[in-house]
This record gives structure tokens, C-alpha cells and sequence, in this order.
């Protein structure tokens, strides 16, 4: 018999296919030439058929597909351990946020990346799905070692680390796609983060972007039964519902979380070929809940397993987020027979790359497909023994005994990236050393930063959010309401909505003005005879302002958080320790306004506090787009004119600037 020359022949192991027969092929062999996996058989015939340059012994092992990771953050090895046992808004805006703004950047995002991929060829995975900023230096740093992974670009509403608005963070996107199509290990993505933080315009622009280069988009999807609750109170649908209004699901989409979805919501995932990931230890850490996994694979959607970051996790080993995956789904939904180990092994392979829209490049081992091989020991004591009696034993062994370190070798497009336990590709002693250095230094940032409001408000606080950072303003002294009231009431404006309410205000200052300020508010919503119909207390933290002045108004960049206010006056005042404390007391008559198809908050104020006589025209609007930013401040000149300003009346201060600038 004629021998075909071929590089790698693994031998004399048990191999687990994951084919679409779910093929368990005892003393098997497969068959490596180039980047591509030519022939899996029985170890005789394959002998028999090739002449290998070298050949892997791999008796008392099992021969399975590279592990697909199906989310996580991979720079984020570089958090980990950094603050656990939190609320999840305490954790992502007290601190992964701020620590990030100040260290992300392109070393950051390389060291921790390589190190991820470290962690995760000892693991025997071979491909992710990441998601986070400078994507370029994961996607580089990702080939450098030898790995595969769908790369998407992180885009949300607010100021990222790589982008100060959205717009920057697509054209990022766009410029990292184009870069990277066609390479043989990484795919380039679209990562809009989410729903609640994203705008519906900044969806449309990541789909349609998607859409253009026929790449993933990658998003999270109901990881969190606020997310849920907080899209019906706003839109009055769920979530999957409002996405698909904003055109996502025309992408090939790689839905992380899914937690909180019904049944219906299930289906139209399944309808739009969106793929799953499933992050059971990350949804468990930060107590997100439990998603209904075995009720999305009875549907038909493909799941893959996936670690999160490993600020969340805290490891991206594969081999335990499937075992975990299988008992979660026995233990929360009273079911010893949901996700078996033979399912729960195919979501961590080939239905974790039918998820990514992968499964025509890796996920099983067949001729034809990339060489995505991990050989992993199954004679150790915590293996053993071995039953013969069920086929199906082995999927049993992976799954309920192995470990992450039971993998010897990994071998990703041809290319063995670990061999005998030793990594090829990657220096993982320089790596940790590296990785302690960022540790030492987000130590010394942590310990300065103990006095910062945000982190303060965020521990006490709760449903704490990030509002707008762009905010156009003005303001006109006016002797008489009645010109202006007499517009609201003409054909130029649509008044969808308006109130009249007592506000009562309290300004936390501090020397320091880079701390910020606080503002504690009681607001009383008047009925028609001017009896108190419903009082909310807020607190907002603004971070200090950038502004650009125009002819007609003042565009403020600010962050700003906002929370309900659950506690007195005075705790907050001991709690903060201001400097210096303001008040402002006012009479607001609010009439949300549609002008140019523009909405605009129209404020007719009357001052007790500072006491000022006549009245008070504020138009404002907010916005995290920079460009709209501009285009409403236009629009406010306009404005103006319509309700007949005066130049010389027009002011550009808050009132709790008030008495300083009297001063």
C-alpha cells in the first residue's frame, strides 16, 4: 500500500470526534498535514496509510477538538482578584471602570492577553471569543501566540479607554476589521456591549457595520434580571425584543449571557441563528442567576460555554465551567438528567464553534477542518478506573473527573502551541512578572484613589448608573413668563409632556476640584391645585467639567452618575465630609419639547434660593454622541430667537454658581 507523507500523526488514543455521528474511536489516530486535519481513523489504518515526519504517542489519553471558549475578556487576567464579593455595579463602576480608564491601554491589553492565552493553552483551548478595547492588540497578540479567537471591538455610549464617544469607537471598529480579514487564526467583530449601554443609533450603526463586512457581532444579552426589568420599565418589551427593533439580530450574533430570556425571546434567537454563551461561574460569582440551558438546546440554539473575564471568574479553565455548566442545570432545575456529559462536552466544543459561526473551521476533529487538536491524559488516579461497558463512558471522564491540567498537549491550525505540558509560544515566566508589575501599580492607584465620590457612592449605593457626558445648556433671565409660555403653546413646538415641582438642592463642594461634586435632591411633583403628588430623592455625583462655548450656549463633557437617594441628608453630609455645602431652592415648571425632531428639557425656574427676583429660561439636553452634541447646541440658538432672548440676558452658570459668581 502506497503511504502519503503527511507532518503529524497522533496515535494510540481514544478519540472523541464531537462529528456529527459523535464517532468515540478506541486506540484512534488523526492525521495533521499543514494547518489541516486529513483523515481520522482507527490507529492501524492510518499507520498503515501515512508516513508521518512525526509522530505523537498518545496511549492512555483522549484526542479531543480544541476547547472553544465562547466569551470572555482576555486582558482582564490583569483584574483579576481585584474586587470580588461585590454588587455588580459596585464592581464593573467602582472599580473596574476607573482602573481601567487609568491603565488600559495597548501593554496593558498585550501583556494580559498573552497571559490569557497561557492560561488557556494549559487549559487545551484553542479558540475564544473576546470582547474588550484595543482589540488590535488582542488580536496580535492572540496570533503571536498561536491561538484563534473572534476579536470584537468594545463600543458603548460613554468615554471608553481607546474612544471618547461612540462614533470614535466605530470607526475604530471599522479600521480593525478591515485589518484583520482573512487571516487564517483571527476573526474580527463588532462588540456593542449591551443594551442599557447602548443607544439605540450606536445598535443600528454596530449592526449595519456587521452586516457590511459579514463579521460576528458580539454583545450581552440579559445577564441580569435589573438589565431585564429596567428595558420593560423603559421600552415596555424585554430585551431581544428591543434589540431586534434596533436591526441586531441581521448580524451573525454571539449572545453572551442570556440568563433572564423567555421562551420567546429563546425563539427569535433561534430564528436569527444567534449563537449562545453560557458563563455559569461569572453568572454564579456575581449572582446574575442561573440561564435554562437545557430548555435552549431542547429549542434548537446553539450554546457554547464560555468563562467570562477573569475578573469575574476568576480562571478561563474550560474544563471546570463544563462541569459546572452540567450540574447547574441538574441542581437549580431538579433534573439529574439535563445536560449530560455528552451535551455539556459538545457545548464546550463543536456547538461552542456553531455558536462563534465557527463550526466550518474547528470544534470536531474531521478531514477537511483546521487542526485543532488537545490530547489530555486519562490515567491519573482521579481517572481512573475505566468502564467499558458504556460508549458514552468517555464524555464521563472529560467531563465529571479531568482537569485543566490533565492536558499534555494542544495543538491550534497545525502549529503544537504546548507539548509534554511545556508552551511553545509563549515566555510564561516573563509574562507573570509583567503582571505583577500592573498589579503593584493599580495597588498604589487604588490606595490614592479611597477618597474618590464615585467609589463612595457606588458602596453605598444602588441601581447607580452613568447618565449622558455631553450636556448643552443655557440660560435667560426673564422679567414674564408669558412670551415663552405663549411658543410653548404654538405650532412650532409639540410638547409631549410637562409638570410643575418644588426642588430643594443641596450641593456637596470640595477643595479638590478634580473630586467632583454631589448633589442631594428632593423633588416634590406638584398636582394641579399645587398639593404634593410624589417625592423623589436622588443623589448625583458630576465629575468636573470640559466645555466649549458657543455663540448661543455651553456644550459641558462630564461624567455623571446618578442614584436614588435611600438615605437622609445627614448621613450623606457625614458620609462625604464636603468642604463647603450650597443650597438652591426653585419653583420648575419642566416641559419636555420636540423641536426639529429634537428633544429638549425647557425649565421655567423661579429662584427662592439664592433669592433672585423675575424668572429663569433653561433650555438643556443631553447626549453621548459628541456630534449631537453640536448639532443641539445649534438648535438652542434657534431656540432663543423663537422665544425672543435678549443677548445681554443670557447666562452660561448653573445656579449653584450663583452667589460665587456675584462674589
Amino acid at each position: 500500500m502506497t503511504t502519503h507523507p503527511i507532518d503529524l500523526l497522533l496515535t494510540h488514543g481514544t478519540v472523541v470526534t464531537m462529528d456529527d455521528a459523535r464517532r468515540v474511536i478506541e486506540d484512534g489516530a488523526v492525521a495533521v498535514q499543514g494547518d489541516e486535519i486529513v483523515a481520522v481513523g482507527t490507529s492501524a489504518d492510518l499507520e498503515a496509510r501515512f508516513a508521518p515526519q512525526e509522530t505523537l504517542d498518545c496511549a492512555g489519553c483522549a484526542i479531543i477538538p480544541g476547547l472553544v471558549n465562547a466569551h470572555t475578556h482576555a486582558p482582564m487576567t490583569l483584574l483579576r482578584g481585584l474586587a470580588d464579593d461585590l454588587r455588580l455595579d459596585v464592581w464593573l463602576y467602582g472599580y473596574m471602570m476607573p482602573v481601567e480608564r487609568a491603565f488600559v491601554g495597548t501593554d496593558f491589553c498585550r501583556v494580559g492577553t498573552l497571559l490569557a492565552c497561557a492560561e488557556m493553552v494549559r487549559s487545551g483551548v484553542s479558540t475564544f471569543c473576546d470582547m474588550y478595547y484595543y482589540e488590535n492588540e488582542v488580536a496580535r497578540a492572540t496570533a503571536e501566540a498561536g491561538m484563534r479567537a473572534i476579536c470584537a471591538q468594545s463600543i458603548l455610549k460613554f468615554p471608553t479607554p481607546d474612544a471618547t464617544s461612540y462614533e470614535e469607537s466605530l470607526a475604530h471598529c471599522r479600521d480593525f476589521i478591515e485589518r484583520w480579514l482573512d487571516h487564517p487564526l483571527i476573526v474580527p467583530a463588532v462588540g456593542p456591549h449591551a443594551a442599557y449601554t447602548a443607544t439605540p443609533e450606536m445598535l443600528r450603526a454596530s449592526a449595519s457595520l456587521a452586516v457590511e463586512y459579514d463579521v460576528p457581532l458580539h454583545i450581552h444579552i440579559s445577564e441580569t434580571a435589573l438589565e431585564v426589568e429596567g428595558s420593560r420599565a423603559q421600552y415596555d418589551m424585554p430585551v431581544v425584543p428591543w434589540l431586534k427593533k434596533q436591526n441586531i439580530f441581521e448580524a451573525k450574533v454571539i449572545a453572551a449571557h442570556c440568563v433572564h430570556l423567555d421562551e420567546g425571546e429563546m425563539h427569535t434567537l433561534k430564528h436569527h441563528r444567534a449563537g449562545v454563551a453560557h458563563c455559569p461561574s461569572s453568572n454564579l460569582k456575581l449572582a446574575s442567576g442561573v440561564a435554562q440551558v437545557q430548555k435552549m438546546v431542547d429549542l434548537g440554539l446553539h450554546v457554547g460555554i464560555g468563562t467570562d473575564g477573569p475578573a469575574s471568574n476568576n480562571d478561563l479553565d474550560m474544563f471546570e465551567e463544563t462541569r459546572l455548566a452540567a450540574f447547574l442545570a441538574k441542581g437549580c432545575f431538579g433534573d439529574p438528567t439535563a445536560l449530560p456529559a455528552k451535551t455539556a462536552f459538545a457545548l464546550a466544543t463543536i456547538e461552542g464553534a456553531r455558536a462563534l459561526h465557527l463550526a466550518h473551521v474547528t470544534g470536531s476533529l474531521e478531514a477537511g477542518k483546521r487542526a485543532d487538536v488537545a490530547v489530555v491524559e486519562l490515567s491519573r488516579a482521579h481517572e481512573t478506573p475505566k468502564f467499558q461497558r458504556d460508549p458514552d463512558a468517555v464524555y464521563s471522564q472529560l467531563v465529571y473527573a479531568a482537569k485543566s491540567t490533565d492536558v499534555r498537549d494542544l495543538m491550534v491550525n497545525g502549529q503544537l502551541l504546548m507539548r509534554n505540558r511545556e508552551l511553545l509560544t509563549l515566555d510564561e515566566e516573563s509574562l507573570k512578572a509583567q503582571a505583577e508589575e500592573f498589579a503593584r501599580r493599580i495597588d498604589s492607584f487604588l490606595i490614592a484613589r479611597e477618597g474618590n465620590l464615585l467609589s463612595k457612592l457606588l458602596a453605598i449605593g444602588s441601581g447607580v448608573i452613568p447618565q449622558e457626558t455631553f450636556e448643552i445648556q443655557v440660560k435667560v433671565r426673564l422679567d414674564s413668563l408669558d412670551d415663552v409660555l405663549a411658543k410653548l403653546a404654538g405650532p412650532e413646538l409639540t410638547v409631549p409632556r410637562s409638570s410643575v415641582r418644588d426642588q430643594y438642592d443641596t450641593y456637596f463642594l470640595f477643595k479638590d476640584g478634580e473630586l467632583g461634586r454631589l448633589r442631594y435632591r428632593e423633588d416634590e411633583v406638584l398636582d394641579e391645585t399645587g398639593e404634593v403628588r410624589e417625592v423623589f430623592y436622588t443623589i448625583t455625583m458630576m465629575g468636573p467639567a470640559r466645555e466649549r462655548e458657543y455663540d448661543n450656549s455651553v456644550v459641558l463633557t462630564r461624567s455623571r452618575y446618578a442614584a436614588p437617594a435611600d438615605r437622609s441628608l445627614r448621613f450623606y453630609r457625614e458620609y462625604f465630609k464636603p468642604d463647603e455645602e450650597r443650597q438652591v431652592v426653585k419653583r420648575r415648571r419642566r416641559f419636555h419639547i420636540i423641536y426639529k425632531d429634537t428633544d429638549f428639557a425647557i425649565n421655567l425656574d423661579q429662584l427662592m434660593e439664592p433669592k433672585e427676583d423675575g424668572y429663569y429660561l433653561e433650555i438643556k439636553s443631553r447626549t453621548w454622541s459628541a456630534r449631537d452634541a453640536e448639532h443641539k447646541a445649534e438648535l438652542i440658538g434657534e431656540l432663543l430667537d423663537l422665544f425672543g432672548a435678549k443677548t445681554e440676558d443670557r447666562l452660561k452658570v448653573e445656579y449653584v454658581d450663583f452667589e460665587a459668581e456675584g462674589d
